[in-house]
């Protein structure tokens, strides 16, 4: 009796997923184009003008959000005067994978490399977040001709003390994670979904409509919280594989971190680090910001994007002459 009961329940939350599934998407419909890479395809929403001086733009996200996260504030304000093109990570947002299994920042980089050169997109500023430091700093290892500078948000880039959540350690498991990914993720990550948002931003507040604007309940769909799983569940020993390649780096790097504050990212672990390590790179702390250097200082970030636009252009013109 109590095996038939669990069993209608899970078919009944399985069903109040489907459904939240076709809401949220209707909701959130994808306002990009798709992109077919090897292993992927990819969301992709270009702003700005395509003739803009300078190197194109692209931002990349962190774990548990999609290309919307980059938008707003910093994306939008920036194709003002500058080609921009936002992409959802493989498995994020809009974008699909084939496999769970490609989930480190060596595979995602090969990905967003080869979208990018479909675009005709051959060098350009890489303003990446969070989880996206790894893969930032992977891009300028593995594709160095297409990294024509870096500015990091908060990045992760080296291994830390402890997990990532035991929840993630449980969903990318096989079998298990699937059950509850395609049962019990999408009815009850809805009543979760806000607090987290909010706990992310602190000790800043999370602007009103947050939730609703970046479209981050599309992370609740079964497929996307198990890609977003695997992406954390990999990530310790991804960058413990790639953190002793950073000397190599040639592209300038800038890293806008928040200390002490940021609780998600220590500085302390991945940004300073990094600064060390990498030969052109340079460090800002923000003392009292949090996670969400984006939305904490859109007009730091976005000065320091177009100084490194800037910066290129000099040289670029010296050259010439």
């Amino acid at each position: 009796m109590v095996a038939v009961i669990v069993v209608a329940a899970l078919g009944i939350l399985a069903l109040v997923t489907q459904a939240g599934v076709l809401i949220v998407q209707r909701v959130h419909p994808a306002p990009g184009v798709m992109v077919e890479v090897a292993g992927a395809t990819l969301h992709v929403v270009e702003l700005g003008p395509h003739d803009a001086a300078g190197p194109p733009v692209v931002m990349l996200h962190g774990a548990s959000s999609n290309l919307e996260v980059m938008r707003q504030p910093v994306g939008d304000r920036l194709a003002g005067d500058h080609r921009v093109i936002l992409i959802d990570r493989p498995g994020h947002g809009w974008s699909t994978r084939v496999r769970l299994e490609d989930s480190t920042p060596e595979i995602q980089g090969r990905m967003i490399a080869e979208a990018l050169a479909k675009l005709g997109i051959n060098k350009a500023i890489f303003v990446v977040h969070s989880w996206s430091g790894a893969l930032g700093a992977r891009m300028a290892l593995d594709h160095p001709d297409r990294v024509a500078g870096l500015v990091m948000l908060a990045p992760v880039a080296y291994p830390w003390p402890g997990g990532v959540g035991r929840y993630n350690k449980i969903v990318a498991m096989p079998v298990i994670g699937q059950l509850l990914a395609y049962t019990i993720t999408l009815p009850l990550g809805t009543l979760l979904v806000e607090p987290g948002a909010r706990g992310v931003f602190f000790p800043q507040t999370m602007p009103d409509g947050y939730i609703s604007d970046t479209a981050t309940k599309l992370l609740l769909r079964p497929r996307e919280f198990l890609a977003n799983a695997h992406d954390l569940a990999t990530l310790k020993a991804a960058v413990a594989e790639q953190a002793p390649r950073y000397a190599e780096i040639k592209a300038p790097l800038t890293i806008i971190s928040g200390d002490p504050s940021d609780k998600t990212v220590s500085t302390s672990i991945h940004s300073r680090p990094l600064a060390a390590t990498v030969p052109n790179a340079r460090l800002i702390v923000l003392p009292g910001v949090g996670h969400m250097v984006q939305n904490a200082a859109p007009d730091l970030v976005i000065a320091e994007i177009e100084a490194m636009i800037g910066a290129m252009a000099k040289s670029t013109a010296a050259v010439v002459h």
